[in-house]
């Protein structure tokens, strides 16, 4: 009886522990279960977040690549031009009437595609109105250095604000103001060149002799100015100039500059103490990395660089950074080829995009229109 009463009691609590067994088990497994399915729904979630993240990042970056494009194509649109020639001033003829020029080198075209030369063997600046048969003398005219006249003018700057003009007279080594027939001398005693007005009202001019360009606030020349680019002796380092020609200065105040014995173009960012080489610089030949004396240097709002490369013939463009240029006006200048220039000295373009050069060795400046 005492043992059919103990085996009773095992059998009892084999059940109780096979019971929660079962129980424990249970429990364990849908806690597993439940493990599971959390760390499931966070690495969806995980996942689903990083998948968003690259769509996103992958709309950024196509964004970027299609802005880049974009800009890429219409500047590559924006700058071919007709290859055909057309004259706006002067003619195959060597002359001192007002139709002919004589070796004209900085042009200028106004807002109403007026055009203005300085005609520098001529001793003038020259006037075309839009689609003029004939210039007008606007100042100087005859060789000398009385106040009404001019020697070897190289460069002019029109200010339209103040409706006068700003020459470099080369040969009186002064800067010339003409307003309303009325000239004046605003800077004397200067190996004078290039000239150039910037939006903040201050004029650029450059001084061959010191090989400098140097600074001044419109309407205060009782000073000597201030050096913004070379200064230090003639030289080919990044902060020497040797014959700075031409000048253009940009929005930023950076100071573009044809350094013409170097076969180069320097540019000077504002307050540099020293430039950087961006055209040519690889010594003087015809090579896409070279220039053979330049002269006149524009940037467009795009930041591309042209310049009047006088030796070879041509108009070369450059895209800061880049280790060669791109021959825009010039490419058929071959020997058995009837040359598109001959010897460009000035640049300038219209409101439209038009490009404008100054043919000094035809006497004439033409014009090539935009096409694309």
């Amino acid at each position: 009886m005492s043992d059919w009463k103990n085996e009773g009691k095992i059998r009892q609590s084999t059940r109780s522990r096979t019971r929660s067994s079962s129980f424990n088990w249970k429990a364990i497994l849908l806690l597993i279960i439940i493990v599971v399915l959390f760390l499931i729904t966070i690495g969806c979630i995980t996942m689903w977040a990083c998948y968003m993240k690259k769509v996103e990042t992958t709309n950024n970056t196509t964004t970027t690549e299609t802005t880049y494009l974009t800009t890429t194509m219409n500047a590559s649109k924006f700058k071919k031009w007709n290859q055909t020639a057309i004259t706006v001033a002067g003619g195959n003829v060597q002359g001192h009437e007002s139709n002919p020029l004589s070796r004209s080198e900085g042009i200028f075209i106004d807002k109403n595609k007026n055009v203005f030369i300085a005609d520098r063997w001529n001793h003038r600046i020259v006037e075309w109105k839009y689609n003029a048969t004939e210039g007008q003398i606007i100042a100087g005219g005859k060789q000398g250095n009385e106040i009404d006249q001019l020697f070897w003018p190289t460069d002019i700057v029109i200010d339209e604000q103040n409706h006068s003009i700003i020459i470099a007279d080369y040969g009186n080594k002064r800067v010339m103001q003409w307003s309303n027939q009325k000239p004046q001398i605003l800077i004397d005693n200067i190996e004078c060149h290039g000239v150039a007005l910037d939006k903040h009202g201050f004029l650029y001019v450059s001084d061959w002799n010191k090989n400098e360009v140097r600074r001044w606030k419109m309407g205060d020349y009782n000073n000597k100015g201030t050096v913004v680019a070379g200064g230090n002796n003639r030289g080919n380092q990044t902060d020497q100039l040797d014959f700075p020609a031409f000048i253009f200065v940009n929005e930023e105040q950076s100071v573009y500059i044809s350094d013409k014995e170097n076969n180069r173009v320097m540019k000077w960012r504002k307050d540099a103490k020293e430039g950087t080489v961006v055209a040519g610089g690889n010594g003087e030949g015809r090579k896409r990395n070279q220039l053979s004396h330049p002269h006149a240097v524009v940037v467009d709002n795009l930041g591309q660089i042209y310049a009047a490369d006088w030796g070879n013939d041509r108009v070369m463009r450059w895209c800061e950074g880049k280790e060669e240029g791109e021959i825009v006006i010039g490419k058929n200048n071959q020997e058995n080829q009837s040359k598109q220039l001959y010897g460009p000295t000035g640049l300038s373009f219209d409101a439209e995009g038009n490009l404008y050069v100054a043919d000094s060795l035809r006497y004439q400046i033409v014009k090539f229109e935009i096409i694309s």
